[in-house]
C-alpha cells in the first residue's frame, strides 16, 4: 500500500473550466486559513482504499490512521510505502504488528499514487468552490472518500501505475 495525507481548506485558488465559445466563466475565490487534513492508504493492485479526515498532521495522529489500515486488513500483512514527512517518522509513531513501513525517496511526490488521488479529488470535487465554514469542506471531503472507497476499479485506474503493477516486489 502507499499513504499520504493532504490538507483542504477554505483557501480557495481559480482552476481552469469549460465554458462556451465567447464567453468568459467567473470562478468564485477567497483566503481563508483553515484546513483540515485527508489521509489515505492505496492499494494500486486491487484499488482498495483507507481514508480517514483528522483535525492535523503530526506522529499520534498518523499512529491512529495506521491503527485504522491495520484493523481494516487485520488478516493481511501490509507493506506501507510513504515519504520522510517528519510525522512519519516521529518517535511517538506507533506501527502495528502487520505492518512494516518504507520511505520513498524524498522530493519525489510523483512515485507515491494517492498523490493522484488528491488530483482527483480537487479536479472532480472541489474546483471553483467556496466554503461558509469548514463543516462544508469536511461534507465534501466524506463525500469524494467515501465515493472513492466505493470505486476500487476507480481507484485502482488513477493510481496503477506500470511500475508498481508489473513489479515482483509489489505482487500479491
Amino acid at each position: 500500500m502507499f499513504q499520504d495525507e493532504a490538507r483542504f481548506g477554505r483557501i480557495e485558488q481559480p482552476r481552469v473550466c469549460w465554458a462556451p465559445e465567447g464567453i468568459r466563466p467567473t470562478a468564485p475565490s477567497q483566503i481563508i486559513r483553515e484546513y483540515i487534513y485527508a489521509y489515505a492508504a492505496v492499494s494500486p493492485h486491487d484499488g482498495k482504499m483507507v481514508s480517514l479526515i483528522l483535525p492535523r498532521v503530526d506522529g499520534q495522529i498518523m499512529s491512529v490512521f495506521l491503527k485504522e489500515v491495520s484493523i481494516r486488513f487485520k488478516d493481511e500483512y501490509i507493506l506501507m510505502f510513504m515519504d520522510k514527512a517528519a510525522w512519519h517518522r516521529a518517535k511517538e509513531l506507533k506501527v502495528p504488528s502487520n505492518m512494516e513501513i518504507m520511505y520513498i525517496p524524498s522530493y519525489s511526490p510523483d512515485l507515491n499514487p494517492v498523490e493522484n488521488i488528491w488530483d482527483e479529488m480537487r479536479e472532480k470535487w472541489f474546483a471553483n468552490l467556496v466554503f461558509k465554514d469548514i463543516d462544508g469542506v469536511e461534507e465534501r471531503l466524506i463525500e469524494s472518500l467515501v465515493y472513492l472507497e466505493n470505486k476500487p476499479d476507480l481507484v485502482a485506474s488513477i493510481t496503477g501505475f506500470e511500475w508498481i503493477t508489473t513489479s515482483t516486489l509489489f505482487a500479491h
